[in-house]
């Protein structure tokens, strides 16, 4: 019973991230209606920006994430401002996906040349702590992790819900041209709705990169993990980006534990597979599709 706890308990550890990882991804895609192909830049971009706050200015990562957010914030918001506004309003949403496929391979080269390829890491004093859990055990830096993305997913949720930017998201999202009559600023809430998608990668990347190994070409990746996430959780809701990321979690410990790590992505895609079929909307369905 021991290590199907302790695989349980690694699963649910690495769910938290990918839920982190995935929550701007699916906020995005739930009020642009923009499938951001270049989602795994922003997680990429935010393990560099860790990496060099940390080796060059010796902040720790954690506590180097509110100037890693600002900075990709500015970033998302005039990417979105720019060019997929210009592609969604000359052409369709269509061209936004071409758009944002064609800016993610532009990104990894630039990455390469200005990071080079190689596989990197953001190693702290407390990367090889542990804390214990009577028989069971977690890594600091993993359980850091999961605590940071609850405690910004939590605060997501709440902005979202209690604020009145959360209040002009959410009828942007459902009516937006009802919005627009309403007096908000639909292109305005739709760069800011970015920039808020493109600072929770960033952070993500971050703390991912204290977790794992990244380079330029681990963007994909993180994209096709947002991209089950949604799937699996729902689109547009902080609380259906951490269900889709436990669920998705626990999947890959468990496949890699007790089938084989090389079945991994099989057993993810299978599942991705399944709920395209049988419930394509997701476990907690579209959060802003109530009034639509």
């Amino acid at each position: 019973m021991i290590p199907l706890a302790q695989t349980l308990l690694d699963g649910l550890v690495l769910g938290g991230v990918y839920a982190f990882a995935a929550v701007g991804f699916s906020l995005i895609f739930g009020v642009l209606g923009v499938v951001n192909l270049s989602h795994g830049v922003f997680v990429v971009l935010g393990a560099y920006l860790g990496l060099i706050l940390h080796e060059a200015v010796g902040i720790d990562p954690l506590l180097g994430l509110p100037a890693v957010m600002t900075t990709l914030a500015v970033l998302g918001y005039v990417y979105q401002r720019t060019l997929i506004a210009a592609a969604v309003e000359r052409a369709s949403l269509v061209a936004s996906l071409l758009v944002t496929f064609g800016v993610a391979l532009m990104a990894r080269n630039l990455m390469q040349i200005g990071f080079s390829p190689d596989v990197r890491s953001i190693s702290t004093a407390y990367s090889f702590a542990g804390l214990s859990l009577g028989p069971l055990r977690v890594d600091l830096v993993r359980a850091a992790g999961l605590l940071t993305s609850l405690i910004l997913l939590s605060g997501l949720a709440l902005v979202l819900k209690r604020t009145a930017f959360g209040r002009a998201v959410r009828a942007t999202a459902q009516q937006p041209v009802g919005a627009a009559l309403s007096g908000i600023d639909v292109r305005h809430v739709h760069g800011l709705t970015f920039g808020l998608g493109a600072a929770f990668a960033g952070a993500s990347g971050t703390v991912i990169g204290m977790m794992l190994p990244f380079s330029p070409s681990s963007e994909g990746g993180w994209t096709l993990n947002a991209f089950i996430v949604v799937v699996l959780g729902g689109v547009g809701s902080p609380q259906g980006a951490l269900l889709g990321g436990l669920l998705l979690g626990l999947i890959a410990t468990l496949t890699s534990q007790y089938v084989g790590p090389s079945f991994q992505n099989a057993a993810m895609f299978l599942v991705l597979v399944l709920m395209l079929l049988l419930r394509p909307q997701g476990l907690l369905g579209h959060a802003f599709a109530t009034n639509r």
